[in-house]
């Protein structure tokens, strides 16, 4: 079974480009398997892509917002946590 790690919260949604942003609590790198869970969000996905300030990063570090590329809605406050195999 694997186990998941919270690595941060979405603080934004833009629905019209399926982009959240996420206050980062640790680090994310792109090829990660991630999880958002939330009150009415349940979503798993691979990080294909994330940008800081509209520059595409390969690894994001703790306490940076990203933005990201979800691949359906999600909610502000949903939790963001990585799946570690």
């Amino acid at each position: 079974m694997a186990e998941k790690k919270l690595i941060g919260k979405i603080t934004h949604f833009f629905s019209k480009i399926g982009v959240a942003v996420i206050e980062l609590s640790d680090d994310i790198r792109v090829g990660d398997r991630i999880r958002i869970e939330g009150a009415t969000t349940s979503l798993e996905q691979v990080v294909e892509s994330m940008e800081i300030e509209n520059e595409k990063v390969e690894l994001a570090s703790r306490g940076q917002s990203i933005g990201l590329k979800v691949k359906d809605r999600v909610r502000v406050h949903d939790n963001v946590y990585k799946i570690i195999e």
